[in-house]
């Protein structure tokens, strides 16, 4: 059974649909303001991951991941290139459909922009003003009143008299409290038309922290089964989205017997460079384009999956290279062999291993482990028995989406920088010329010839029948 690890019990639990054989599962995307970074991969592949196995033990998955295109930094950015928002939120929306799309991931079943459920934000935000959970202060703002939400504080597991209020934002404007969070901003004068809406308190925006509230309830309803996202939105965005929708929910009565807002909250751990928090305040931050351009989206991909999703990833090119050279390990017992395409065996025990990892808590680096070990087992193998191995090894990556192209071409294509060494034609030059230095039995030259492409990363493996076959170091 599926045991995955919930943020707000702090511990595994088994895992039990709402409605069997069913889950809804809704994801904090991107703000959509700039290209997306690793740390964006990082949260996109690791749902990818997540959903490919819950489709693949048989569970029907409605996947939403939001859009947020109207906030702070977009409106900043519209204003600095002189531009309108949606013209600018279009722009870099597409970018991350196109890096997406690069990384050979699914897209989600819903896609909802925070800007097509303005309505159903000001309902929340309405609903809990009357519930006298928010008030309309007297800048303008809607706020929540975090003091009277007594649960506030279970996701993070900090009491409201410990958590440090003057690191968010000190009282001030139309704030009661430094804890009370904006649910909507009024409008600034000297900021652009498309930026406001008009609401029964006055034109303004909403703040950040509803919109997830609005499109996940709207969409899978009030009670739904997994909301993830990265390790740095569990506080406070993750907590206010639990109180604003309970809150608009129960009021300031709910029972221990209410049905929660979410049943299992799901974070992802944070990208390091050089141990170090990945942000762009510190400058450390890498675009998931320019990545590309140097490294092969598969090995991106196995790269962020080699490690479990809730510990942080240290990031560093080397690391990328070393992701790479286990992919041609497994790619290269894949070559050996002409794979059958069938059915994977499920009593096979290279299956229940991988199966009982990934129903741990989505443990990837046991799973790959297992893929690992049994690449090996490919490779001492014969006959039928290498045939079916074979085919279960790409069977079961199949299910993290590795391993699924021709091994031959993925093995020569090597590096995707300028750098990336000798190109196909050149190599076919060097063979040919080897196998003419030895038909005349100038094996030094051949060996020449060998040593050369290996010092610049080809290895030449010769086969039957005079043959030769070469791949990327």
């Amino acid at each position: 059974m599926l045991q995955i690890y919930n943020t707000l019990s702090r511990s595994k639990q088994a895992f039990k649909p709402i409605e069997p054989g069913k889950v809804k599962m809704y994801v904090c995307g991107m703000t959509v303001y700039d290209f997306c970074h690793i740390g964006h991969a990082r949260v996109m592949i690791v749902f990818d991951m997540v959903v490919r196995w819950l489709r693949a033990s048989g569970f029907e998955v409605v996947y939403i991941r939001n859009i947020t295109d109207i906030d702070d930094k977009i409106i900043n950015r519209a204003i600095e290139n002189g531009e309108p928002i949606a013209a600018l939120t279009q722009r870099f929306i597409d970018a991350m459909h196109a890096d997406s799309n690069e990384l050979g991931l699914m897209h989600p079943d819903h896609e909802p922009r925070a800007t097509d459920y303005i309505t159903q934000m000001q309902g929340i935000i309405g609903c809990l003003i009357e519930k006298e959970l928010a008030y309309h202060g007297e800048d303008g703002d809607v706020n929540f009143a975090v003091r009277l939400f007594p649960e506030y504080g279970r996701l993070s597991g900090k009491s409201l008299d410990e958590l440090n209020a003057g690191e968010r934002v000190a009282v001030g404007g139309g704030k009661r409290d430094p804890l009370d969070f904006v649910l909507w901003k009024s409008a600034k004068a000297e900021e652009p038309a498309d930026t406001r809406w008009k609401s029964l308190w006055g034109e303004g925006r909403p703040g950040w922290h509803i919109e997830c509230s609005a499109m996940s309830c709207d969409l899978l309803g009030e009670h739904f089964d997994i909301h993830g996202g990265g390790a740095d939105l569990q506080f406070p965005h993750h907590e206010n989205e639990i109180a604003q929708s309970e809150g608009a929910l129960y009021g300031q009565d709910r029972k221990a017997s209410d049905q929660p807002f979410v049943n299992y909250w799901m974070h992802n751990g944070h990208i390091r460079v050089n141990e170090e928090k990945m942000s762009k305040s510190l400058g450390n931050f890498f675009l998931i384009r320019d990545v590309l351009k140097n490294f092969d989206p598969e090995v991106l991909r196995f790269f962020m999956l080699r490690a479990h999703y809730r510990s942080p990833i240290n990031y560093s090119d080397a690391q990328l290279e070393e992701a790479r050279s286990g992919l041609i390990r497994l790619y290269t017992a894949l070559a050996q062999v002409l794979v059958s395409n069938k059915a994977v065996d499920p009593h096979s025990p290279w299956v229940r291993r991988f199966a009982d990892a990934m129903n741990d808590d989505f443990n990837t680096p046991e799973a790959i482990a297992a893929l690992f070990d049994l690449a090996s087992e490919v490779n001492r193998a014969q006959g039928d028995e290498k045939v079916r191995l074979a085919n279960t090894l790409k069977g079961l990556a199949g299910t993290l989406n590795f391993l699924q192209r021709d091994p031959t071409v993925f093995l020569q294509e090597g590096s995707r920088g300028s750098d990336a060494g000798l190109s196909a034609t050149a190599i076919e030059e060097q063979i040919a010329a080897r196998v003419a230095a030895k038909q005349t039995k100038d094996f030094a030259k051949a060996d020449l010839i060998r040593k050369t492409l290996l010092e610049q990363g080809v290895v030449l493996e010769d086969k039957p029948g005079g043959l030769t076959e070469w791949r990327r170091s």
